[in-house]
C-alpha cells in the first residue's frame, strides 16, 4: 500500500518559535519523515548545522537519503531520550541553538501495516518505534495480569472501560493468541457497551491502542528524559519548542517549562528562590482553520515554547 504524504504540522509557526539563525546549529528530535528537518535546513546557510534523531528504520532511510544531499545533516538512529549523552559526544552539550520536538506517530507510520500502529490494516501486534529493541506488545499482552493491562489502558488511554477491555483480552488469549490489529480492536469493541461506541466520532479501539503503543514504547519516560536534557544541550538564548497530539504529552511539557520558569519557594524558610533556567515564550500555539482543514492531525496538535537562561536546572 502506498504510503500517505506526511505533513508536518505547524511548520511556519515552529520556524518563527525557533528564531532559526542562518550559522545557528539546531536538533531535530523527531526527524520522521523530514518535513520539519527540511524546512530548517532551508532556513539554515552554508555555516548552518542541523543533527535529526529518529529510532525508526523508515525514518532512518529517509534521513540517510536527505543527508546525501546535504551534508549539513547529521543523523542519528537513537531515541530522544538519548539526547544528553548524544550531544555531549559530539561535544555540543550547551551549544545548541533551538531544539523542535514533533511528538507521537507519523502517518506513514500508521500506514504500514506491519507496524501494527493501526487498526485500520490487519498487521501483527507490534507498536514498537524501533523494531530492533524490546518485544513486540503481543508478547507483553500474552503475559500481563488483568489489573496490568487495565492499568496500562487507563493511565495511557484514558479510558473509561479500561476493565472491561482487560477482561476481553484475558478471554480471548486463553483460546488463542490474538493474531493481529484487526482482531484485537474488534474485541475492544466488542467490551465497550454499544450505546457508549455509537456515540464515538473516533474508532472504540483508539485509546485502547493508544495506550499499548505509548506503555511498549515507554513514551512518557522518554518524553521526561529528553526534557530534563534539553536544559544540557542548549545554549543560554536558544529556544526549545514542543508539538504535542494529546493531553498526557501536554502536561508533562507545560509542568516540566512552568517548573524551570517559575520555581517555587524552597522548603527551608528564607531560603532562595531559584534563578528560572527557562523563559516561556509567548502563549500555547495552535494550527489554524486553514492549517486544520488540509491537515486532519493539526486539529489535536499544540505547542508550547521555551527560551533557555544562563541558570542553572531548577530542581523540582
Amino acid at each position: 500500500m502506498p504510503q500517505a504524504e506526511h505533513q508536518p504540522v505547524l511548520l511556519d509557526a515552529a520556524l518563527a518559535a525557533l528564531a532559526v539563525k542562518p550559522d545557528g546549529v539546531y536538533i531535530d528530535a523527531t526527524f520522521g519523515r523530514g518535513g520539519h528537518s527540511r524546512a530548517l535546513l532551508a532556513a539554515l546557510g552554508d555555516g548552518g548545522r542541523l543533527i535529526a534523531f529518529d529510532q525508526d528504520p523508515d525514518a532512518e532511510r529517509n534521513a540517510q537519503a536527505l543527508a546525501a544531499e546535504d551534508t549539513r545533516l547529521t543523523f542519528l538512529r537513537a531515541s530522544f531520550s538519548e539526547l544528553a549523552a548524544r550531544v555531549a559526544a559530539l561535544g555540543l552539550a550547551g551549544h545548541i541553538d533551538g531544539l523542535l520536538f514533533d511528538l507521537g506517530v507519523s502517518s506513514p507510520q500508521f500506514d504500514v501495516a506491519d507496524r501494527g500502529f493501526s487498526f485500520r490494516h490487519a498487521g501483527p501486534l507490534d507498536m514498537r518505534m524501533n523494531p530492533d529493541v524490546g518485544a513486540p506488545v503481543a508478547d507483553w499482552l500474552h503475559r500481563a495480569s488483568h489489573g496490568e493491562i487495565a492499568s496500562v489502558i487507563k493511565r495511557y488511554g484514558e479510558e473509561p472501560f479500561a476493565g472491561r477491555i482487560a477482561g476481553a483480552i484475558l478471554e480471548a488469549r486463553e483460546k488463542a493468541p490474538i493474531a493481529n490489529t484487526v482482531e484485537l480492536a474488534e474485541l475492544v469493541r466488542a467490551a465497550i457497551p454499544a450505546r457508549v461506541a455509537a456515540g464515538k466520532r473516533v474508532h472504540p479501539a483508539t485509546r485502547t491502542f493508544q495506550a499499548l503503543r505509548m506503555h511498549v514504547n515507554d513514551e512518557l519516560g522518554a518524553l521526561d528524559a529528553a526534557l530534563d536534557a534539553s536544559l544540557d544541550v542548549l545554549a543560554p538564548g536558544a529556544r526549545m519548542a514542543v508539538i504535542s497530539f494529546h493531553s498526557l504529552e501536554d502536561r508533562r511539557v507545560k509542568r516540566f517549562m512552568r517548573g524551570q520558569a517559575q520555581p517555587a519557594q524552597p522548603p527551608v524558610p528564607m531560603a532562595p528562590v531559584p534563578a528560572p533556567s527557562l523563559k516561556l515564550v509567548g502563549k500555547p500555539v495552535r494550527a489554524d482553520a486553514q492549517e486544520t482543514a488540509a491537515n486532519a492531525r493539526a486539529r489535536s496538535a499544540i505547542m508550547r515554547v521555551a527560551e533557555r537562561t544562563d541558570a542553572a536546572r531548577v530542581t523540582t
